[in-house]
């Protein structure tokens, strides 16, 4: 089921789709098999798309297949059949190094799990993908670090952090890049309800600023219905 409410509102040269200018993710007939002995679909046939500006949550059991759609929207896996194509670029016309370029200048992803550089402290994490893309803004990284409550801790290292001020921080790094498409993998899954909603709040305020279009995965109805629009994933396949 994919829906809509009602009240809301590369290494080769890669091929460019010039129509609608609004549309930032399409995928279209998607499909994903992981090889072994019995190998069977992960994903079969999966088409949705999102506008710039707009919010989707990716619902569904465990095993359904969230993630992996995920993970091939970010060009961190590649797909079988069928595209994906993020703001104009196919990625089926990427090699990997088209792939990572998309990665760290127009795609930013959120883990459940953080992923914070142990080794760096909050500012230097806060500007760490940013500065892969080379379009670090100061200004910009400075206001983050403020809406996100976190100009008394830049100066703190992950393990002083507390799960919510990490996932502040992993949401921050993720929108340093000013991304195109924000993707987020089960944001508050390690959090705790208010945690999680203070992170979750936090994000739409961003992307709503930015204009980045977001999907989220979630297990959770009471988070899917805080956006836009919801598709759900059941057995590989939109339901």
């Amino acid at each position: 089921m994919c829906c809509d409410k009602p009240d809301c509102n590369g290494a080769s040269q890669p091929q460019t789709n010039k129509g609608d200018p609004a549309l930032l993710l399409e995928i279209s007939k998607v499909g994903k098999t992981f090889p072994g002995p019995n190998a069977r679909p992960v994903l079969s046939d999966i088409s949705l798309s999102l506008d710039a500006g707009q919010t989707m949550a990716l619902t569904g059991e465990s095993g359904s297949g969230k993630s992996t759609l995920l993970h091939l929207a970010g060009a961190l896996d590649r797909f079988d059949t069928g595209e994906i194509t993020i703001a104009g670029t196919k990625l089926s016309t990427l090699g990997d190094t088209g792939r990572a370029r998309l990665r760290r200048t127009r795609v930013a992803l959120v883990f459940q799990q953080f992923n914070l550089i142990p080794s760096l402290n909050v500012a230097q994490n806060l500007a760490f993908h940013a500065r892969l893309g080379a379009v670090a803004d100061a200004d910009w990284i400075e206001r983050l670090t403020e809406r996100l409550g976190l100009s008394d801790l830049i100066g703190r290292y992950p393990e002083q952090l507390s799960g919510g001020q990490q996932q502040r921080v992993a949401i921050g790094r993720a929108m340093a890049l000013r991304p195109a498409l924000l993707l987020a993998d089960e944001p508050t899954g390690n959090l705790d309800q208010a945690a999680g909603d203070r992170a979750l709040d936090l994000m739409l305020e961003l992307v709503n600023e930015t204009g980045a279009a977001l999907l989220l995965v979630t297990h959770s109805d009471r988070i899917a219905e805080r956006l836009g629009r919801r598709a759900h994933l059941d057995a590989g396949k939109i339901t």
